[in-house]
């Protein structure tokens, strides 16, 4: 019996093997509700893609075709739900990881070349001896002066692994100098600006939230406690959102005991509920937030959270009105999925998500119907769903179902605004001016002492400003007939690139807020 058994027992086993085989691999592809034992079925999709890459009567390419009707399916959801092509995930992944591995170098593109605008402290660049100023003429083996060289294409050269080497070719003066770079971590920080603003009155503009603003966020705001904070204005205009679990961090440090921040929610998302854990950083002082129509999903989370709790003062404009929840999941072909699987609720119940059952086009559109309007302009003339009242903590009336609108309504500066400021931006011409009057005039700017000598005193001659109305004209902007209120307003523009050239972001918003409506509305309601 046992020599029969020793005879049979490698095909048993073999049998065995390869059943396991075949059970596995059914384990692996089923998905929940399909039945496990059931023979794959291909799609219509897949179908019809196969018969156009077998049988269509030109060469097509079907990766492009399929993209396009990836994007197809997801306009039939809602707006926020996108898909991500491998080419552009990484950038996409860095923005909110708030790291890449790069040179360390802030760049725009002038004349055809590319012009080193700041070089980031400490970093890689830095160490080989990159300056402001520096003119890139090589990297690596490519040639990048005069060939219409992208921003995007730049990005891609100058980006790589960790340690990896990148050999560069700069114009300095009228020398050539070549530099070896070695690529390392280079931080994009989400905190824009970070000061005191005035006696005990910090200032704090979070520009997004990516897996590291929490940090980023505490570290400034000790900083800021070290020079005497009792108040704070925590700007999130512009704030297009990012990572919920930072800005639930974020809440926790302004809300007291055990309170609820926010709660998600799901047709396959079980509710999830975000509650303080620990004794927060401020859970007393006097807290302003500004916010606008640029201020989205998880800072609407940090406000809303704030509002129904009634611990800050919400100050400008009814926010943006995106109240749906993301996740990302990696595709087999290197690109990825960003799919709504959830809504968020403030505290008290309300959902902030504008209708998007109009389509994609009428949705974003709503914003710049806002300014038509006259939403921005007059409080009267916000379009609260009224259908959705809610009572804060306090008893004060909220609403839910379109954004958050502020406690104390500033209306957008309409005074100084033209046609001319828009070009001036999507031009980059004040950032070039800025760029190019510091590389001119290093001594004299290294001549204040601080920012707000710098805001005080400084002001541009009337030969500076005959040189930016040629720098616009060579951009096709003519300045020669604007008001004297327009001038007045870019002035101020130019003098805050000029002091983001000397002191960063820090230099640009002290400028920019000295005249800023919503900030003296904060400085006085702070004040009272």
């Amino acid at each position: 019996m046992n020599k029969k058994i020793q005879v049979w027992l490698p095909l048993l086993f073999s049998i065995t093997m390869i059943a396991g085989m075949f059970i596995g691999y059914r384990m692996r592809d089923s998905m929940p509700g399909r039945n496990f034992f059931s023979l794959d079925k291909k799609v219509p999709l897949q179908e019809v893609l196969d018969l156009i890459q077998n049988k269509y009567v030109d060469d097509v390419k079907v990766n492009e075709l399929a993209d396009t009707a990836i994007q197809a399916i997801l306009n039939k959801l809602d707006p926020h739900s996108v898909y991500i092509p491998e080419d552009q995930l990484q950038g996409v992944n860095d923005e909110l990881a708030g790291t890449f591995f790069g040179v360390g170098i802030e760049f725009d593109i002038i004349e055809d070349t590319i012009n080193v605008l700041n070089v980031l402290p400490d970093g890689p660049s830095f160490k080989a001896g990159i300056k402001t100023g520096d003119k890139f003429l090589k990297v690596n083996d490519s040639a990048i002066a005069g060939v219409k060289i992208t921003e995007d294409r730049a990005r891609k050269l100058l980006h790589g692994d960790k340690n990896s080497i990148v050999k560069i070719i700069i114009l300095r003066g009228n020398e050539q100098k070549e530099f070896d770079i070695t690529r390392d971590l280079i931080p994009i920080s989400s905190i824009d600006a970070s000061y005191i603003i005035a006696d005990s009155t910090g200032y704090i503009k979070l520009g997004k939230f990516t897996e590291v603003s929490y940090r980023e966020f505490m570290e400034a705001m000790e900083a800021l406690q070290k020079k005497g904070l009792k108040k704070l204005i925590l700007d999130l205009r512009g704030n297009g959102g990012g990572i919920l679990d930072q800005a639930v961090e974020i809440a926790d440090e302004f809300l007291d005991n055990d309170k609820l921040i926010t709660y998600t929610e799901g047709t396959h998302y079980a509710k999830k509920e975000y509650r303080c854990k620990r004794p927060g950083l401020f859970e007393n002082g006097p807290l302003i937030v500004l916010a606008d129509e640029g201020t989205a999903s998880a800072s609407e989370i940090l406000i809303g959270a704030l509002q129904d709790w009634d611990r800050a003062t919400i100050i400008g404009r009814r926010t943006f009105g995106k109240g749906l929840v993301q996740e990302q999941y990696d595709l087999s072909d290197g690109s990825a999925l960003r799919l709504t699987i959830a809504r968020y609720y403030t505290p008290i119940g309300r959902s902030i998500q504008r209708p998007y059952d109009k389509g994609d086009k009428v949705y974003f559109d709503e914003i710049s119907d806002r300014f038509h309007d006259g939403e921005m302009i007059n409080v009267d003339s916000i379009k609260n769903d009224t259908n959705k009242i809610f009572k804060t903590v306090g008893g004060r009336k909220v609403y839910g179902g379109g954004g958050i609108t502020p406690d104390i309504f500033v209306a957008i500066d309409t005074s100084g605004y033209s046609s001319i400021d828009t070009k001036i931006y999507i031009k980059g011409t004040l950032e070039i001016f800025g760029y190019k009057y510091y590389l001119q005039n290093q001594q004299q700017l290294n001549s204040y002492a601080t920012r707000a000598d710098f805001v005080k005193n400084f002001s541009l001659t009337d030969n500076a400003w005959k040189n930016f109305t040629i720098i616009a004209a060579k951009d096709s902007i003519s300045l020669n007939n604007i008001s004297q209120k327009e001038k007045a307003e870019l002035l101020e523009h130019i003098k805050s690139f000029i002091a983001r050239q000397v002191w960063h972001n820090e230099g640009f918003f002290e400028v920019m807020n000295s005249d800023d409506d919503m900030i003296k509305k904060a400085l006085e309601v702070l004040g009272k």
